[in-house]
């Protein structure tokens, strides 16, 4: 599960609960890989069956298994969203599936709630298909062996993502009950995080030694699936840090405090004249006002500063302006978690803050505002 993730998604399946699911060409690759190791196993469930038969077989399991994959990711979502929490999609990728939710949870409970809903429906899949093979089907079939393999499959899925230690859907549980006794999300996170990083470090070193006590070479195969592996919880605990980081300063992020005064002049002053006229105010910030005095575009720094200065006496301070849409215009009260979404949700180098009047009270520069993060 995760709550980040841009560029292309890879191609779109479907939209089940209203959330859209797409395919990653990686899982190609891995059901390809997938179907060549389990095709031994279904020829042994099957004897007496053609080998394009079993690896057909293989190749169905392969399917099937990202579907169980999709339901445990659909868990997350569908109870994120019960919460109010907004879900981008869900990627099926090389090693399983990654739920994009865009915003933390507000409480430890509901965090708790949402990282247990995918391992429970694995572990309800396991469970059900136990039975299945158990007091339904007969002991040899096609059928047989299909929910045999799924269901061990998805027992596995479900206790390694119990696992207490960040970006697994147990560092999450870890998280939640670190939040809910130290009464802070931050602490959780590093928390689950450094579990996480012990973990990537057991998952490459319990089986080499293993391998050493036997006195056997490591397979070379489970040698690199085993670094794939710690690769990818070692990195999704690293960046779990970097949040953490990033959330510790939230409560250094006010609006009010990062503003930039600013002077107010008309579309058609010289840019000269008005950077001029925002030095000697001692203000930052360069606002264009309509004739009776409303606020209507905001002076681009990066502009400004692309400008040569032997132009700008010959260029209106209009010219290098961007044009006020209301999602550029934030309330100078926003701060922390609140003044970053306003912030995602329009993108640009800077905004105008405005008191709960309407009055002006200064610019907010994306600059500024990253700056605040410099080094996390």
């Amino acid at each position: 599960m995760s709550t980040a993730g841009n560029g292309s998604p890879g191609m779109r399946m479907g939209r089940p609960f209203g959330i859209p699911v797409y395919v990653s060409p990686t899982w190609l690759i891995v059901a390809g890989l997938i179907t060549v190791v389990v095709q031994p196993q279904v020829a042994d469930g099957l004897p007496g069956h053609s080998e394009p038969v079993t690896y057909a077989v293989a190749l169905i399991f392969a399917v099937l298994l990202y579907l169980s994959v999709l339901l445990h990711e659909l868990a997350h979502c569908v109870v994120a969203k019960r919460y109010g929490l907004p879900v981008r999609r869900i990627t099926l990728y090389m090693l399983g599936g990654v739920s994009e939710i865009e915003r933390e949870p507000e409480t430890a409970g509901r965090e708790f709630a949402i990282a247990f809903a995918g391992p429970l429906v694995s572990l309800g899949l396991a469970g059900v298909g136990y039975a299945l093979s158990e007091f339904v089907l007969p002991p040899y079939g096609v059928l047989s062996v299909l929910v045999w393999e799924l269901w061990t499959s998805n027992l596995i899925v479900g206790v390694f993502n119990l696992l207490p230690g960040l970006p697994l859907d147990g560092g999450r549980i870890l998280r939640a009950a670190v939040w809910k006794v130290a009464g802070s999300s931050v602490t959780g996170t590093t928390v689950a995080a450094w579990v996480g990083r012990a973990l990537a470090v057991a998952v490459i070193s319990i089986p080499l030694l293993f391998y050493l006590m036997a006195g056997q070479p490591p397979s070379i195969w489970g040698l690199v699936w085993t670094l794939i592996l710690a690769s990818f919880i070692w990195m999704g605990a690293s960046q779990a840090l970097r949040v953490a980081r990033v959330r510790a300063r939230l409560p250094q992020l006010r609006a009010r405090l990062l503003a930039r005064r600013a002077i107010e002049v008309t579309a058609d002053v010289p840019l000269s004249e008005a950077l001029r006229r925002a030095q000697e105010a001692g203000a930052g910030a360069v606002v264009i006002v309509d004739h009776e005095g409303r606020p209507t575009a905001i002076v681009n720094e990066a502009a400004v500063n692309a400008t040569p200065e032997h132009r700008r006496p010959w260029i209106s301070v209009g010219a290098v302006a961007r044009t006020l849409e209301p999602a550029l215009v934030l309330g100078a009260d926003l701060e922390g978690e609140s003044l970053l979404d306003a912030m995602r949700n329009s993108p640009a180098g800077e905004y105008l803050l405005v008191e709960r009047g309407g009055e002006i009270y200064g610019v907010l520069a994306t600059s500024d505002v990253n700056r605040v993060f410099t080094g996390v």
